[in-house]
C-alpha cells in the first residue's frame, strides 16, 4: 500500500497518576513486516496500540512513521491524522449498518467506491448488503480488517484480534489475515498474550514486560535465544536449571552441556523439554505423563527438582518409571546471576 512505511516508537512514558504504564519503549515495526508485540495481561501492550493510534496522548518519548513525527514533543497529530488503521478485540463493528456501510464509515463519499474492493480482498465480494449479526464469526473479523484496511492506511494496529473466536476458527482466519497482509506488504502490529499465535503471525516478535520492550527479534531467535531467564519461561516451556560454567561448557545436574557462548562461574542453563531424552533405570522418576497424540509429555522428579521432557513419540515410560535424563540439544544458553 505504502512503499515506505516504517513505524518507530523511541522512548515512549505514558503514565495513569502514579502508575507508571509505558517505561521508555523502544520499538521498529519494519514497512511492510508483521509484528508481533508479546506480553503478559497489564504490560502495557495495548496502551503502547493506544498511544500510536493517538488514542492517549504519551509524556515523553516520540512516534514517528515513514519518518513523520506522530507525536513527541510538542507534537500530537490526531487520529485521523496518523494514517493508521485499527482492528480492535471486539472489532467493533456497528450491529445496525450494513457490511458495506460498516466498511465506508468514516470515509469520504468520494472514497466510497473502494468498499466493493477492500471486500473483494478480505473475500467477502457480495456481501455489502449483510447485517453484521448473520455473518459468522470469522466473516466479521474479515469486515473490521477492510473496514481497517478502506482509507489506505500506512499501518494497521491488531488489538487481540482473534480472542473472541473459537480455537478451529482461530487458526483458519489468522492465517488468512496473514497472508492478505503479506500479499498487499502491509506494516502491521499485532498485540497478543498468546506465545503460539506471537510466532506464527510475526515476521519479529517483540516481547513486553512492565512497559519495556525486553527483546525484539524473529521468533526462532527469540525461542533459542531469550535474552533473560524470564523471557525464556514467558515463550514456551522452559527447564531452567543451575549450573557452573568453565568456558563453552557447564557442569549441571544433567551432566555437562555445551554452552552458545563462553561464560565462567555460576549461571543457569535453559534446557528446552524437547532438547532431553529420558533413558531406563535412573534414578528420576516419571510422575506425569500426557499424550497429545503428536508428541508426549513427561513430568519428572529428579533429585535437584521437577523437570519437563516431551518427545515425538507415542510414550515409552508410564507414571512410576524410574529413568534417567540426558540431554541431546544443540549449545544451550546460559545466563549469570542477576546483579542489583
Amino acid at each position: 500500500m505504502h512503499p515506505v512505511s516504517t513505524l518507530q516508537v523511541l522512548g515512549v512514558h505514558k503514565r495513569f497518576g502514579s502508575h507508571r504504564v509505558l517505561d521508555g519503549v523502544d520499538l521498529t515495526v519494519p514497512s511492510g513486516r508483521l509484528v508481533a508485540l508479546l506480553g503478559p495481561s497489564g504490560c502495557g501492550k495495548t496502551t503502547l496500540l493506544r498511544a500510536i493510534a493517538g488514542l492517549e496522548a504519551i509524556d515523553s518519548g516520540s512516534i514517528t512513521l515513514a519518518g513523520r513525527v506522530l507525536a513527541g514533543p510538542g507534537v500530537n497529530l490526531p487520529p485521523e491524522k496518523r494514517g493508521v488503521g485499527m482492528v480492535f478485540q471486539d472489532w467493533a463493528l456497528f450491529p445496525h449498518l450494513t457490511v458495506g456501510e460498516n466498511v465506508a464509515y468514516g470515509l469520504p463519499r468520494s472514497d466510497r467506491w473502494r468498499v466493493g474492493e477492500v471486500l473483494r480482498l478480505v473475500g467477502l465480494e457480495g456481501l455489502e448488503d449483510r447485517m453484521p449479526a448473520t455473518l459468522s464469526g470469522g466473516q466479521q473479523q474479515r469486515v473490521a480488517v477492510a473496514r481497517a484496511l478502506a482509507p489506505r492506511p500506512q499501518v494497521l494496529l491488531f488489538d487481540e484480534p482473534f480472542s473472541n473466536l473459537d480455537a478451529d476458527l482461530r487458526v483458519k482466519v489468522r492465517r488468512e489475515i496473514r497472508r492478505l497482509l503479506k500479499e498487499l506488504r502491509i506494516t502491521a502490529l499485532f498485540v497478543t498474550h498468546d506465545q503460539e499465535e506471537a510466532f506464527v503471525v510475526g515476521d519479529e516478535v517483540a516481547v513486553m514486560r512492565n512497559g519495556r520492550i525486553l527483546q525484539q527479534d524473529p521468533p526462532a531467535k527469540v525461542y533459542e535465544a531469550p535474552v533473560d531467564p524470564w523471557v525464556a519461561a514467558f515463550v514456551g516451556e522452559a527447564n531452567l536449571v543451575p549450573g557452573r560454567a568453565a568456558g563453552e561448557v557447564a557442569d549441571t545436574p544433567l551432566g555437562r552441556v555445551p554452552l552458545a557462548a563462553p561464560l565462567t562461574g555460576d549461571c543457569t542453563v535453559l534446557i528446552r523439554p524437547e532438547e532431553l531424552d529420558l533413558d531406563p533405570d535412573g534414578d528420576s522418576l516419571v510422575t506425569t505423563v500426557e499424550f497429545y497424540g503428536h508428541d508426549t509429555s513427561y513430568r519428572v522428579a529428579t533429585p535437584s527438582g521437577e523437570m519437563l521432557v516431551r518427545a515425538l513419540a507415542a510414550p515409552r515410560f508410564g507414571e512410576g518409571s524410574r529413568v534417567r535424563l540426558v540431554y541431546r540439544g544443540r549449545a544451550a544458553v546460559a545466563y549469570p546471576p542477576r546483579t542489583g
